[in-house]
């Protein structure tokens, strides 16, 4: 149940339901992991896929992906080294070898088919509390409560009247979101999409478009005078930085398919990854040796090439 201060703010905003879900009837993308006939692996790929990376940059590799390995079998058996290669620029490539040990640990333990049970769910490597949420909602219909940035600064602005959520999701606003659930299953995981939505599309982080958005009425931090955020957003800096680096040296293994360790300047120089940046010698050892302790590279008698 949710505690005493949070059923009060329910309470006053029972009113939220149906303008957001009459606005997403009319604003939703067209996205194909939300098609009817997505199966749950699709949903978990692209659940994965969308952690920290924009949902046009997910469409080509999404699709690509399912083409390729159109089930949890198919990626298992899959070589790591072509997996790092389809992953292409999608960044965090973390995420590729999770994901492939994901869909190993499906086979192993569930016939080679997504689990439906939240728990099982989150038993499964990289699958943390958000993706098991949103793939038991999403794929399976099973309402439990999704909550990404773009939720939490709906609710943050709408409910509890503040420019921005803080940086780590809490166990009040966990149980708000809870709270906030409609009681009917199927308007619950249309909730879970539409408020991600009006996040995403709306109710943005550094320019939210309020006089677009269906809340407008309701919103307590419009009626509060929309005041300035206590935390401001973050940017996430890249140029310059070791994942800048680790990128581009990802992107000239995936070009030539090896790379000589003596050479790795220059055949990352070609790739144009780095711009105008020149790593110092430090940098470049720091890049190449968390990509070599994190499984995405290994070094062959000097050769560096994707691990097989």
């Amino acid at each position: 149940m949710p505690a005493a201060d949070d059923v009060t703010a329910v309470d006053r905003h029972t009113d939220l339901h149906e303008p957001v879900l009459a606005w997403f009837d009319v604003h939703a993308r067209d996205l194909p992991w939300r098609s009817p006939r997505c199966s749950a692996w699709g949903v978990l790929v692209s659940e994965i896929m969308l952690q920290q990376t924009p949902v046009v940059r997910v469409l080509p590799r999404w699709r690509a992906w399912l083409a390729r390995w159109p089930a949890p079998a198919d990626l298992a058996a899959a070589d790591t080294a072509e997996v790092l290669t389809a992953w292409d620029r999608l960044g965090y490539p973390r995420r590729a070898l999770r994901l492939k040990e994901a869909a190993q640990a499906i086979v192993d333990r569930h016939d080679g088919q997504v689990p439906a049970d939240p728990q099982a769910l989150r038993a499964l490597p990289g699958i943390g509390e958000y993706t098991a949420a949103a793939v038991a909602s999403f794929a399976f219909g099973i309402p439990e409560t999704v909550v990404d940035t773009n939720v939490r600064r709906v609710i943050a602005r709408a409910v509890t009247g503040i420019g921005l959520p803080g940086a780590s999701l809490t166990r009040a606003e966990m149980r708000l979101a809870q709270a906030l659930m409609p009681a009917r299953t199927d308007r619950a995981n249309r909730w879970n999409a539409a408020v991600m939505e009006l996040g995403a599309l709306v109710c943005t982080a550094r320019a939210p478009r309020c006089d677009h958005c269906p809340l407008r009425e309701r919103c307590a931090w419009r009626a509060a005078g929309s005041p300035a955020a206590q935390t401001p957003a973050r940017r996430q800096a890249w140029a310059g930085t070791d994942r800048q680096v680790r990128g581009a040296i990802m992107a000239a293994v995936r070009a030539d398919g090896s790379v000589d360790r003596e050479g790795l300047a220059a055949a990352v120089a070609k790739t144009g990854r780095l711009g105008s940046h020149r790593p110092a010698p430090a940098q470049w050892d720091r890049a190449l040796a968390g990509l070599l302790d994190d499984g995405l590279l290994t070094d062959q008698d000097g050769r560096l090439t994707f691990p097989r």
